[in-house]
């Protein structure tokens, strides 16, 4: 029973990856927001931002949020709506 588990969990968790990562961020280029107007937000609210780079069509923000934590976030392109974390 054991092993015919896993190898049906481990596909389960397989099939459910890419519908996960075509949720994230979906926007067309010529529609995103310049990346200054997202620090300049994130700033405001206390974030301090060490490195923003481009993954999967969103913004990934490397950095500490308002409480000082540390933290590597996507955000929509377009809204500038965080759309989880890499964890």
């Amino acid at each position: 029973m054991r092993f015919t588990l896993i190898p049906a969990v481990t596909l389960m968790i397989a099939s459910a990856l890419p519908a996960l990562a075509e949720d994230r961020c979906t926007v067309p280029e010529a529609d995103w927001r310049p990346v200054e107007e997202l620090k300049a937000d994130l700033t405001a609210k206390g974030w301090t931002i060490s490195n923003v780079k481009t993954e999967d069509g969103c913004y990934e923000v490397y950095g500490k949020d308002e409480k000082g934590e540390k933290v590597e976030i996507f955000f929509d392109p377009a809204t500038f709506e965080a759309k989880g974390s890499d964890d």
